[in-house]
């Protein structure tokens, strides 16, 4: 595009990618576009073949030295009259092979699991093409696209939105933000950090809430993850600590293993009666096993075993190793300068502690998995005021809620944002969520803006005489001030001044000990 499509309306985003909005592509013109601008993909280096990867284990001072010492001990061998078998040069080859063997082993299992991750989150995208929506591969996108975004969507290009309801998108992966952001199709102006920009959408990134409508100007490599890709492929691989630290014995152990040879056949020659070319050979053969015998023939084959056990370690916590001595450089590493969402944290949200009239309350576990205990002072709840009150705290920030919780193959997944997830898996620990289901049913909802700052249903209750009900969750001082009661057990006490600040101060302790904070009527 000539200019930033976050700084023009959608319809002049249209224009300048050749977009129709309301039918889209046609499938012709889709099949032209995706020949010019190629796969919606992040291009991968050209493959290495397999016995280009083999000698690639060989490139190391150390193993250099081996070499040599191998070829001195066969010629050692043919001098001396190729009597028997030249077993120490037999040895070192095979040490040589083993160890190139185990590390080429070891990076081509890395590589295909890395395939078979990629393989598995293939996904499709939601497109309008002659007029008609369809679901295709997302690889297929091209510039001009348009694509319906939903709901636990991954949006697979980067693109202008054209229409968006409650549209919230989770780009941790992105920009390394937790919270999920609020789209808005609004026209920005002047210069807009990637965060920032809310009427754009971003490959890599997933719906949590709400729809959106959105055209594609920019697929593969000419995205915001293509260009990280590209800044990952100009970084240099420098070598690692093991590497310069084998680099400096080698080279240390090269000269003075030479400097002792020559100084032991410089003093046998001065000390002993050289009679001809056959004692000089002899001395000079004499220098050359001295020179075999201080190499350390086995220290590759060790370290390369040492590593590999590192590597399935790291396996064992479903981490993949690719190259063996990264093991040895993540164990020699003192500062990790890292994004933390995503990267050191999984980006899942739990609720700790819910707090009521009656008291507080702990919950235990972590994690999307409904495993915990609901606690009062490290037992469980025996007063029922306080169980009923915790009730209507999850009950209402589940029924408030856009989030779904299901298990997969022993794995909890979460569609939705991590807040409203961790209320469903609060609910499911406490055990509500059946009596929950059973008596409410959705008929609307009041989105999440961040003007309101609340989330708000229309619920029918079927203990009410099929009334509808307001259930809303938020932000504790904005819902605070919307509000007259308070629950107390299955009741209900008038909210006066100084029970609200006494709410307020309770939320500025939680705040200090580093919990998010939010409120349920």
């Amino acid at each position: 595009m000539s200019a930033e499509p976050w700084l023009a309306d959608s319809a002049a985003v249209a224009r300048e990618v050749d977009a129709d909005l309301a039918c889209g592509l046609t499938t012709a013109e889709a099949r032209a576009r995706l020949a010019r601008a190629g796969a919606n993909q992040i291009e991968a280096r050209a493959g290495v073949p397999g016995w280009r990867k083999l000698l690639a284990q060989f490139p190391d001072p150390l193993v250099y030295l081996l070499i040599a010492a191998a070829i001195i001990s066969f010629i050692t061998w043919a001098v001396e009259g190729a009597d028997g078998l030249p077993f120490e040069g037999f040895v070192i080859a095979a040490i040589l092979v083993a160890n190139a063997v185990l590390g080429y082993v070891q990076e081509a299992r890395a590589e295909q699991a890395v395939a078979a991750l990629q393989r598995m989150v293939a996904v499709s995208s939601s497109v309008v093409r002659d007029g008609v929506e369809q679901r295709i591969n997302s690889v297929d996108l091209v510039p001009g696209d348009i694509m319906l975004l939903a709901e636990g969507d991954a949006v697979s290009a980067d693109g202008r939105l054209v229409t968006a309801a409650s549209l919230t998108i989770a780009e941790a992966s992105l920009t390394g933000e937790s919270e999920a952001v609020v789209k808005d199709v609004s026209t920005l102006e002047g210069p807009v950090a990637i965060g920032d920009r809310l009427n754009m959408v971003f490959s890599g990134t997933a719906v949590v809430r709400g729809r959106g409508r959105v055209v594609f100007t920019g697929t593969g490599m000419a995205t915001e993850m293509g260009h990280i890709a590209v800044l990952l492929e100009s970084t240099e691989e420098e070598p690692t600590p093991l590497e310069r630290e084998i680099a400096l014995v080698s080279r240390t152990l090269g000269v003075a293993v030479l400097a002792i040879a020559v100084v032991l056949m410089a003093a046998v020659l001065a000390t002993s009666d050289i009679s001809g070319a056959g004692d000089l050979v002899e001395v000079l053969l004499i220098g050359v096993s001295l020179a075999v015998a201080a190499v350390p023939e086995g220290l590759p084959a060790i370290l390369s075993v040492v590593l590999a056990l590192g590597v399935q370690r790291m396996a064992r916590k479903r981490a993949v190793v690719k190259k063996l001595s990264s093991v040895e450089t993540l164990g020699s590493t003192s500062v990790i300068c890292t994004d933390k969402t995503g990267t050191l944290t999984r980006n899942e949200m739990t609720i700790q502690r819910i707090v009521t009239r009656s008291g507080e309350v702990d919950v235990t576990g972590t994690g999307y998995a409904p495993e915990g205990e609901l606690l009062v002072g490290g037992r469980p709840i025996t007063s029922g005021q306080l169980l009923a009150e915790v009730q209507a705290v999850l009950s209402g920030g589940s029924l408030a809620n856009d989030a779904s919780l299901r298990e997969e193959h022993g794995t909890w997944i979460v569609h939705g944002d991590p807040t409203d997830a961790a209320f469903l898996v609060a609910e499911r620990k406490a055990g509500f969520t059946e009596a929950r289901d059973a008596r409410f049913r959705r008929v609307g909802e009041g989105p999440f803006t961040s003007e309101r700052k609340l989330m708000s249903t229309l619920q029918v209750d079927a203990e009410l005489d099929a009334r509808v009900v307001v259930v809303t969750k938020g932000a504790p001082g904005i819902l605070l001030s919307r509000c007259t009661h308070e629950r107390a057990g299955h009741d209900s006490l008038p909210l006066d001044d100084d029970r609200r600040s006494e709410i307020l101060a309770t939320v500025e302790r939680l705040a200090g000990e580093a919990l998010r904070t939010l409120a349920v009527a």
